[in-house]
């Protein structure tokens, strides 16, 4: 991490770039459906807050909400946020 002048700018342009990312229509519909799987399994008695876990979709589509839970699995934090990358940057087992 740099600790120049230029870091504060570097840190709030990246803030900025986030934040127009995360305000676009697909990444909130994204975003509701993660809350929505995440809601469902606190229901179902398989999550609980603060549980440090995160409800991965089986078939990897975050868009994927089903009424069933037999498309979502608890999952660390490490094992559903990375995976596997082609040199292409794709995912090497799409359903992952």
């Amino acid at each position: 991490m740099s600790t120049g002048p230029n870091s504060q700018k570097n840190t709030a342009a990246r803030q900025r770039a986030q934040a127009k990312y995360n305000a676009k229509p697909e990444q909130k519909k994204k975003r509701a459906s993660r809350n929505k799987a995440r809601r469902q399994m606190i229901a179902a008695g398989r999550a609980k807050k603060g549980d440090g876990k995160d409800v991965g979709h089986a078939n990897g589509n975050a868009l994927d909400d089903r009424k069933d839970l037999s498309n979502y699995k608890m999952q660390s934090k490490k094992s559903n946020r990375s995976y596997a990358r082609t040199k292409g940057a794709h995912k090497k087992n799409p359903r992952s």
